[in-house]
């Protein structure tokens, strides 16, 4: 019990120190250049072509997750660790379509519709890692709050940039702590090799994708074939790929502990 109690306090003083340093900062505005991508090529009349195009990504793993998960709900029966995944996958779903709509006219405004779905995803993943690897009741009293937390972080960047003072830190918070209490939690919590490579793959490709998104254009001149930002949504969907492949070996697990 005492081991249990020390392991929540370090991360619990993990995520009060990461929220506190991200805070400090001071306001963080929306960077004007962000919508200036690298590839801006035109095919077949589509706008920006690649950077839309290769959301489908998104779309076909998100949707081959969903529709798996529903299909062990149904035989199964209902477990908050299930939901979870569910809302992970329909968040990665509706992180294709926001992010195919916001690449097809960047602005602030369609933006908000690319980042909106990402904080479902990332606020309903991390507490699939709760549920699995801590306990289920807190994974899954956790969900709801998480989730209205990741849905402000962007209405409130989206209401300051309209009244001049945009503020991405609540969007910070939601995009990076989460994946620092996950590599914490993966180290404190001895997982099974399965969810072990299958959670620190779709780290390390989200990691890539991030990399690949800040080098956007000196990614694109190495033969103007793919810019970074194109890649990133690959690598990133490369990623929820190894969560879907992860639970679909497990599903005979999921099928006789439910």
């Amino acid at each position: 019990m005492a081991a249990k109690n020390i392991k929540g306090w370090i991360l619990v003083s993990i995520a009060v120190i990461g929220i506190l340093i991200i805070c400090s900062l001071g306001p963080i505005p929306q960077d004007v250049h962000y919508h200036d991508f690298a590839d801006q090529r035109v095919f077949w009349g589509l706008p920006n072509t690649l950077n839309v195009a290769s959301n489908i990504a998104f779309v076909l793993v998100g949707g081959a997750g969903l529709v798996f998960l529903i299909c062990l709900l149904i035989r199964c029966g209902f477990d908050v660790i299930l939901v979870e995944y569910l809302l992970f996958f329909i968040g990665v779903i509706l992180i294709g379509i926001g992010s195919a709509y916001y690449h097809y006219n960047p602005t602030n405004e369609s933006l908000v519709w690319d980042r909106l779905p990402m904080t479902i995803a990332f606020m309903s993943f991390f507490c699939s890692v709760i549920s699995e690897r801590i306990i289920r009741k807190a994974g899954a009293s956790m969900l709801l709050p998480l989730l209205v937390f990741g849905i402000l972080s962007v209405l409130y960047w989206a209401w300051g940039e309209k009244v001049g003072h945009g503020d991405l830190r609540m969007y910070v918070v939601v995009q990076y702590v989460p994946m620092i209490l996950i590599i914490t939690i993966l180290r404190l919590y001895r997982p099974p090799k399965t969810y072990w490579i299958a959670v620190v793959s779709l780290l390390l490709l989200y990691c890539v994708a991030i990399v690949c998104e800040y080098f956007d254009s000196e990614i694109y001149t190495v033969g103007n074939i793919l810019s970074g930002h194109t890649l990133k949504h690959l690598f990133a969907a490369l990623g929820t790929f190894c969560i879907f492949k992860m639970l679909y070996v497990r599903r005979a697990e999921f099928s006789t502990l439910l």
